[in-house]
């Protein structure tokens, strides 16, 4: 091959990566705003509530993302099994099993919703210190409803409306800081904070539901018909595989503030306004898988590979993480103080680190997804060792903000080499050099 040939090839490349880009632009800028007002709504929290209360409403909310996180390992088994019917162009089948799991799914968070109810004394007693049933039901049931809404994103991506996931992002995004500060500034209580959350995941539900039924009302034109599909004891096994492994990746977010918030309740607050802020890059990456993960499994069930998707997505995710990185390593004392207050100082020698071990975190999360989408279990037994890993050495810290985010990076740092490297070798094996 010449020089010329090569660098056509490579100028080709970089343009098929950019229309990437373009193609998961709105769904990024959508989950930015959405993300960005969740991060204005928790500073206004910040100056609205009491140091204390506010380390209490984060350890709430680390329990909502715990409990609602298996709602992304429900995006990646819908998304799967969607795509095998569509693909195979077995329409009304598609049409039939929607309905069964929509059904199936509302009678299950009722259940959900009378478990909460019953176990949620003993874990406001016991988990979280604090006798606050209340709050508990409330943060709870509104994220078993946001697992629910998450069927609906996965059939919008698979049928590739991204449009409208951008706008039901927006639309969570929007009524969760409307709900939240409305009901906040009624009445200045944790509760309050808890039951605008509840009526946000209401009404993102609803239009996730009303978005998927018109968007699982058109066929895939480029259907390849006749194609097999898995059995539903394969799509079974891909759901018990992504609910383990987003559960896993959950503890690995948010093991350290809660972990740090019973050793030292003290520092709470001061290490909750820096991993709020840092753990922004969790969620953009999970919002950029909304575009990889339909990709890497189309493309896979028609014999190819999604690296450009992939490239695309970590090309973005590059750039909220060196604006992050930027200022918590040049002026966290300043960049705390504006946003949050003096109040929750205490904890910025810590910023930086956390960022950093957020971004690897980060890696983990979108090679992670990628892997799901194609059929590789094996992760999770990654992510078993990575977050036991993770709450050792944060209970080795003894509740000391710095220490804690520095055994934060060591542990997150390791595991995205290790699981890059699986990665790597999984897709060589598959592909045998080919892409």
């Amino acid at each position: 091959m010449t020089a010329d040939t090569g660098a056509t090839s490579g100028r080709g490349r970089l343009q098929e990566i950019w229309q990437d880009i373009a193609s998961a632009g709105p769904l990024a800028i959508a989950g930015v705003l959405a993300n960005g007002s969740n991060i204005l709504v928790t500073i206004f929290l910040a100056h609205l509530l009491v140091s204390s209360d506010y380390g209490y409403l984060n350890q709430l909310v680390g329990l909502f993302l715990i409990v609602s996180t298996p709602g992304s390992a429900v995006i990646v088994a819908v998304v799967r099994r969607a795509t095998a019917w569509r693909v195979g162009g077995r329409h009304e089948e598609l049409l039939a099993w929607a309905k069964r799991l929509h059904r199936r799914a509302t009678w299950s968070y009722l259940v959900f919703v009378v478990v909460v109810v019953v176990a949620s004394g003993p874990l406001a007693d016991q988990v979280l210190a604090h006798h606050t049933r209340g709050r508990v039901i409330a943060m709870l049931a509104g994220a078993g409803l946001w697992v629910v809404l998450c069927i609906d994103r996965g059939f919008l991506q698979a049928t590739r409306h991204y449009r409208d996931l951008s706008v039901n992002l927006l639309v969570e995004g929007g009524v969760r800081a409307v709900a939240v500060l409305g009901f906040v500034a009624m009445s200045p209580h944790v509760l309050s904070a808890c039951l605008g959350i509840f009526v946000a995941e209401v009404v993102t539900f609803l239009h996730a539901r009303s978005s998927a039924q018109r968007a699982l009302a058109t066929e895939d034109p480029h259907a390849l018909a006749g194609m097999s599909i898995e059995p539903n004891s394969t799509i079974v096994r891909d759901l018990v595989a992504a609910v383990g492994a987003m559960s896993l990746l959950a503890v690995l977010q948010n093991a350290d503030v809660i972990l740090l918030g019973r050793q030292n309740h003290a520092a709470s607050g001061s290490y909750a306004a820096i991993s709020v802020a840092s753990k922004a890059l969790y969620f953009v990456a999970i919002v950029l898988s909304g575009y990889l993960v339909p990709e890497a499994a189309i493309r896979w069930r028609e014999g190819n590979h999604a690296l450009r998707p992939l490239a695309a997505t970590f090309a973005i995710l590059g750039i909220p993480t060196m604006v992050l990185f930027s200022a918590a390593a040049l002026a966290p004392h300043a960049v705390l103080s504006l946003v949050f207050s003096s109040k929750y100082l205490g904890a910025e020698d810590a910023f930086a680190t956390l960022v950093v071990a957020m971004a690897c975190l980060s890696v983990t999360v979108v090679l992670t997804l990628y892997l799901l989408a194609v059929g590789k279990r094996w992760i999770v037994g990654l992510l078993v060792i990575g977050a036991s890993a993770l709450v050792a050495a944060t209970f080795s810290a003894h509740g000391q903000p710095l220490a804690v985010a520095r055994a934060d990076l060591v542990v997150q740092a390791s595991l995205a080499v290790v699981v890059s490297l699986a990665f790597s070798f999984a897709h060589l094996r598959d592909h045998r050099w080919s892409a």
